[in-house]
Order: structure tokens, then C-alpha cells, then sequence
């Protein structure tokens, strides 16, 4: 079987409304499938499907009273990681470089905060985030890929204040904290 893609991304939110909101218009995404799921032992789940493009769909589902779900968590992945946010991040087809140039001026006019179009060699993207606080990306092939890109190798260097880290000391004390107060529980718990 030959890869043809993916179908769909799946992730969370805690606010479904303003997710929706925000895909629907401000990223023009248009909803094809939402959901009322009513849970068995309590509770609900609201899921909604977005096509981002080629019948590729971006789906968010949002908890309200399900037992073992919590009420509150961080649906934006990487903080509650203690990573930057590039490590988890979405990226959709801007088709062109005008079209990468024009989805930044549509987002910027609609109160978004974005980067400036940053040159990768290969591709040239924008960088953003939803109401979540998901990394996003508009991205443009600039050129085809060849063995040489397949290749493992020195491309660049960047700084931690890149990767969106002003303080990587306060990073690397938020992640070992909760492992820390994981660690003193199981010591206080018997039999465990």
C-alpha cells in the first residue's frame, strides 16, 4: 500500500466555541463533521472536524463532566511538557510564497500575532498560535527535496531565545517539579 497522507489530526481543547471560532474564521477552515457524544457515565464530548485541505481534517474534542477527564489541563501540549512550542506544532499548505505572504497579512489583519516569514532553505513558513496555545504554521515548499536533505547533518545553529525559551534554568525547575512531587507521593504511599 502506497501513503497517501494523512486523514486527520486529532487534539483537545477546553473551549470548543472559541477553537471553533478560530479555525472556522479566522484560519477560513470549514467545519464538515460535528459531534454531540453523550457519555455513558456521565458527561458529554463536543467533537468537530475541520478540512484544512485535500480532505485532510484537523478534529478537536472537548470534555464537559466525563469521569477521569479532567476539568482543567493544559490542551496547548508543550508547556504542560516543559518543551518549547516547536516541539508539538501543526503546520498547513500555503500553496505559494505569495500565498504564504498572503495568509500573513489576512491573519495579521485579523488581530493575530505572527511571525515574520522565516527562510528554511527547503520551505518558508509563518508561525502563530490558536486560542489554545498550539504551535502553528503556514509553510510553502520553495524548492524539492533531494537525497543531500535526507542526508543527517550540521545545518545551522540557533539560540534557546529562538526555540521561544527566555529562561531555560526556569523551564528545566517548572519540568522537575511535578516529577519531584510525583516521586514524594509514591514514597508516601503505601505499598506502593
Amino acid at each position: 500500500m502506497t501513503n497517501k497522507g494523512f486523514s486527520h489530526l486529532g487534539l483537545s481543547t477546553l473551549d470548543l466555541d472559541r477553537t471553533r471560532d478560530f479555525y472556522e474564521n479566522v484560519l477560513g477552515f470549514k467545519p464538515v463533521r460535528c459531534d454531540i457524544i453523550k457519555v455513558k457515565e456521565g458527561g458529554q464530548i463536543r467533537h468537530i472536524f475541520f478540512d484544512t485541505g485535500r480532505d485532510q481534517l484537523i478534529a478537536f474534542m472537548e470534555a464537559r463532566g466525563v469521569p477521569g477527564v479532567p476539568a482543567h489541563y493544559d490542551a496547548g501540549i508543550t508547556r504542560g511538557l516543559g518543551v518549547p512550542s516547536a516541539f508539538y506544532h501543526f503546520a498547513f499548505e500555503a500553496g505559494s510564497e505569495a500565498g504564504l505572504d498572503e495568509k500573513r497579512r489576512e491573519l495579521i489583519a485579523k488581530g493575530v500575532e505572527v511571525t515574520d516569514v522565516v527562510d528554511h532553505d527547503w520551505a518558508k513558513s509563518i508561525y502563530f498560535k490558536d486560542p489554545n496555545g498550539l504551535q502553528l504554521e503556514f509553510c510553502c515548499f520553495t524548492r524539492n527535496l533531494n537525497a543531500n536533505d535526507a542526508r543527517m547533518q550540521d545545518r545551522f545553529e540557533m539560540s534557546v531565545k529562538r526555540l521561544g525559551l527566555e529562561d531555560p534554568e526556569a523551564l528545566g525547575a517548572a519540568k522537575r517539579a511535578p516529577a519531584e512531587a510525583d516521586l514524594e507521593l509514591l514514597v508516601k504511599t503505601p505499598g506502593a
